[in-house]
């Protein structure tokens, strides 16, 4: 079990995993678990932490397919610039590691968004915690569990 996991079945909140075998070689993570679950890039969510205003660290949860818009990020979270968070920090404020960083279940609740995209989807994937794992909920579950919003995040 996972921390993600274990916070989801402590809600009570409805929800499937998914395991495939994580290849150490595939260059995205995002792309080789859409593949191995045969599952569309759309459905599949990442999780990126950001610094916001050099500062506090936040959570965007968008397709794997899509980029990051860091002006829209920083905007919808009340600061001036976004930029991606350091691995380290990654790490120590959430207690994944790169490729496994859940939104649920972090050693630190940062700020989350999620992408408006979520809402066309009856169910999301997004990891469980480690490579090779992926949860599987519907995204008003995610967003109330966790406090976030949804907002346009994407280029």
């Amino acid at each position: 079990m996972t921390p993600a996991i274990n916070s989801l079945k402590k809600a009570q909140i409805k929800f499937r995993i998914h395991e495939y075998q994580h290849d150490a070689a595939s260059e995205s993570y995002g792309v080789e678990a859409a593949e191995k679950l045969g599952i569309n890039q759309q459905r599949l969510f990442k999780t990126l932490v950001v610094k916001l205003d050099g500062m506090d660290l936040a959570v965007a949860v968008l397709p794997v397919s899509s980029m990051l818009s860091m002006k829209t990020m920083a905007k919808h979270s009340k600061a001036k610039k976004a930029v991606m968070a350091e691995p380290s920090e990654v790490e120590r404020s959430t207690g994944y590691v790169l490729g496994g960083v859940s939104p649920i279940g972090q050693k630190k609740r940062l700020n989350t968004l999620v992408d408006q995209s979520a809402i066309n989807h009856e169910s999301i994937y997004i990891s469980a915690g480690r490579r090779g794992l992926e949860i599987e909920l519907a995204p008003d579950d995610l967003v109330q569990l966790l406090n976030g919003k949804y907002c346009g995040l994407a280029l």
